[in-house]
């Protein structure tokens, strides 16, 4: 059975994933915590924790409040910084067969593009995420809204590296599908659809903001039904590959994004109910194409895009 997929068919540097399902990003830290629950090597793709170039203590607490059908986070990109993870994770993930991604994120192209260059050809680092569409930093969706800044930004850290570039996209945006366009005509070799919607809770006790920094992003299955038709619009915009994420937490929940001409999926908040969800789904997946007989992903007529025919 064949579930190998290429998620930069396009460069010289390709990346070849074992099989479609990938940790996403803020959900799976920097998979050394996770490695002790269960085999992550079986995994397509790791995507580590979004990383900036100086080291970030993240938003006031509270940062995560459960909501009917998912959750809201507002972590602010608390992370290490490029330097600590080039030195102290990167020499592991060296010695690991799944391919680790890096999630970046900065306030200025130039710290996009300084952050591809610091990467670029780091032992461990099999490609690069732009995080172009966080909601819970100040001018966080300033980039991923916007066709012209998001096509600059990616063509900026394309210049920089021979990484393969996947650009996240956001939701809150009136036409996605010319953002993806225009940043795959940029350079990008892929395309992660959605990030968390903007969205909050409110405390009726308190009489205020739940979160701590008031706003947050919406994740879970609340997320799905609007994601799956994001992912459907932009496969049929865009010639690049298209990893859907947004609420999944089953074999099925992914294969309808495969149906809708997903190539890969990310599995992000199920990991807090199920630390080993990454790898049910995978499972699942597997399970359903034996039960269907069918022998290889890339069958248009039975998985990928075959809900578009």
């Amino acid at each position: 059975m064949n579930l190998a997929v290429e998620l930069a068919p396009k460069r010289k540097r390709g990346l070849l994933l074992a099989n479609p399902v990938m940790a996403a990003s803020g959900t799976f830290g920097y998979g050394l915590e996770l490695a002790k629950v269960f085999d992550i090597q079986r995994l397509g793709a790791i995507v580590c924790k979004g990383t900036t170039l100086r080291r970030r203590r993240g938003n006031p607490q509270l940062r995560t409040v459960e909501t009917p059908a998912g959750m809201l986070n507002s972590i602010g990109l608390q992370n290490i910084g490029v330097e600590a993870l080039i030195r102290d994770m990167a020499p592991i993930w060296a010695t690991w067969r799944v391919p680790v991604i890096v999630n970046i994120a900065g306030e200025s192209i130039d710290e996009y593009a300084a952050l591809a260059r610091r990467l670029d050809g780091v032992p461990g680092v099999s490609g690069l995420e732009l995080n172009i569409s966080c909601p819970n930093v100040a001018n966080g969706l300033e980039f991923g809204s916007d066709p012209e800044m998001a096509a600059a930004l990616t063509a900026a850290v394309a210049r920089e590296t021979t990484l393969p570039v996947i650009v996240k996209l956001t939701p809150n945006v009136s036409d996605i599908a010319a953002v993806a366009r225009a940043v795959a005509e940029a350079g990008a070799d892929a395309l992660t659809l959605i990030n968390t919607y903007p969205a909050m809770a409110i405390d009726v006790k308190s009489r205020r903001p739940a979160l701590g920094w008031s706003f947050g992003g919406l994740s879970g299955p609340a997320l799905k039904p609007i994601a799956l038709r994001l992912v459907y619009l932009v496969a049929e915009a865009v010639d690049v590959p298209v990893i859907g994420c947004g609420g999944i937490m089953t074999g099925l929940d992914a294969l309808e994004y495969i149906l809708a001409g997903a190539t890969a999926v990310q599995v992000g908040t199920a990991t807090f109910l199920n630390p080993r969800a990454t790898l049910d789904v995978l499972e699942g997946i597997h399970q359903f194409m034996e039960q269907e007989d069918i022998h290889d992903i890339h069958d248009i007529h039975d998985l990928i895009g075959a809900a578009r025919l």
